[in-house]
């Protein structure tokens, strides 16, 4: 199932969205009835709450769907198009209070709240059959949910059944859609394609690592993509406690949004030449996993000491960048969920990125705004260029102290990106902790709707 709108329709419903302010005045305008049936209910306007409008014969007619104050909508989002989600069987319509300028929010909130992850149980669809908000582009919030739900599915699979290869599985699908040509280089063949870094990493597993190099598009400004599959980190010989590794199926989400992002610019046919790069491996433990001490040399030819094996996905990474950096985009993107340092800076709930580019930044920033995808810049600080380098290799995988992690991982990607005159890494999540607005708990993409905002003016499309 795919997240789409229902046809316009005169049957559909009218749904009145209403704040604490404007509570009064509406009810002022309705009928004694209804008035009364809404003063009773204790109806208050909170985010997200809904009270279903009685007609004379005690069926719906229409409801009623709570904004919330602006300080309550500042600490939320989607609530109102995921409250749609929640109404009964029907077409439904916005009627009254919906602002134009939050038209685009109520309907990508409803089809994001129509998500189900049903790969191994089914679960009852959405019942409530939203009609596209009047002024909205419906293809293209349909194309970006369609995204999300590709990311969201990918992240939600458990390892044993996304794997490097169902990665390149899913890949393949998508460019049998497109019309991308896609090309994979997988297992040994790594090392005869000088992308050392990816097989050492992936080496110990049984399921080969391999590269995805996947490319759509012939006209316009260029665009690349790089995303960490990293399918499942047990963190090598480093092994990760079982705590930490609960999560480890999460740890190819770069990938996931890559993928998912790639999807909404093919369908929405963006007038951009795209690249899609994806080191798929597993970090697994066998005789043949590479060791703390070991010395790497990377595609670029820049050595990395290995001091720590669960801090693999910048390694992936690596390779990959070096191998876009060789053809430079007009911008270069990656995504990983790569360091816990990140997520102790902002949280779960924000994407942190990373770039030199000050117009870009700020229009990343402004983006995320827009389309209620927080965002937040962190520095390439130069002063802890220091903290990366050795004496044994040009770089260290895994600096000491654990001070400055988040930003240290993306000073070492950024020696794997010297061409590429525009680039941005965003270190994710991936994953929602507990169900909110739009958001169940689980996978869900970060920074990519930021990011498809934001090309039209970073790349004057």
């Amino acid at each position: 199932m795919a997240p789409r709108f229902a046809p316009p329709s005169p049957e559909a419903l009218p749904l009145h969205v209403v704040s604490p302010d404007s509570l009064d005045g509406w009810l002022e305008r309705q009928p004694g009835p209804t008035a009364g049936w809404v003063r009773h209910a204790g109806f208050a306007a909170a985010p997200g709450a809904t009270l279903l409008l009685p007609d004379a014969e005690g069926r719906p007619a229409g409801a009623l769907i709570g904004r919330g104050s602006e300080a309550q909508r500042v600490r939320s989002r989607f609530d109102v198009g995921a409250a749609v989600a929640t109404l009964p069987e029907g077409a439904w319509a916005f009627g009254h209070g919906l602002a134009a300028e939050d038209a685009a929010e109520a309907g990508l909130g409803y089809l994001l709240a129509c998500y189900r992850f049903t790969r191994y149980r089914e679960g009852p669809p959405a019942a409530a059959r939203l009609v596209a908000p009047a002024g909205v582009d419906t293809a293209q919030l349909e194309a970006i949910a369609a995204g999300e739900w590709l990311t969201r599915d990918l992240i939600n699979t458990p390892a044993s059944d996304m794997g490097p290869a169902e990665l390149e599985a899913a890949a393949r699908e998508l460019a049998e859609e497109t019309g991308a040509a896609i090309s994979v280089t997988t297992g040994e063949a790594l090392l005869d394609a000088n992308l050392p870094m990816i097989h050492a990493v992936g080496r110990a597993s049984p399921r080969a690592p391999r590269l995805v190099d996947m490319r759509w598009g012939s006209d316009g400004p260029t665009l690349t993509l790089v995303g960490k599959g990293v399918c499942f980190d047990t963190g090598g010989l480093n092994l990760k406690p079982g705590a930490s590794m609960g999560l480890m199926k999460k740890d190819m989400g770069g990938a996931a949004t890559v993928l998912g992002l790639a999807a909404t610019i093919m369908r929405l046919a963006l007038p951009v030449r795209l690249r899609v790069l994806i080191p798929a491996v597993e970090n697994a433990v066998s005789g043949s996993a590479m060791r703390p001490g070991d010395i790497l040399t990377s595609r670029k030819g820049l050595t990395v000491e290995i001091n720590n094996t669960d801090a693999e996905g910048r390694l992936v990474l690596a390779d990959a960048l070096a191998l876009a950096d060789e053809a430079p985009a007009d911008l270069t993107v990656s995504m990983a969920t790569l360091t816990g340092a990140a997520r102790v800076a902002v949280g779960p709930d924000i994407a942190p990125f990373f770039t030199d580019n000050a117009p870009l930044a700020e229009a990343l920033a402004l983006a995320g705004d827009r389309v209620r995808d927080p965002v937040w810049r962190l520095p390439f600080h130069p002063g802890y260029e220091p903290m990366i380098e050795l004496q044994v290799a040009d770089l260290d995988n895994a600096p000491k102290g654990g001070m400055a992690g988040a930003i240290t991982a993306a000073l070492f990607l950024r020696r794997f990106v010297s061409e590429s005159p525009r680039y941005v890494h965003f270190d994710v999540y991936g994953w929602q902790p507990s169900p909110a607005p739009g958001r169940p708990k689980g996978g869900v993409g970060q920074g990519a709707r930021a990011l498809l905002e934001a090309l039209p003016e970073v790349l004057g499309l």
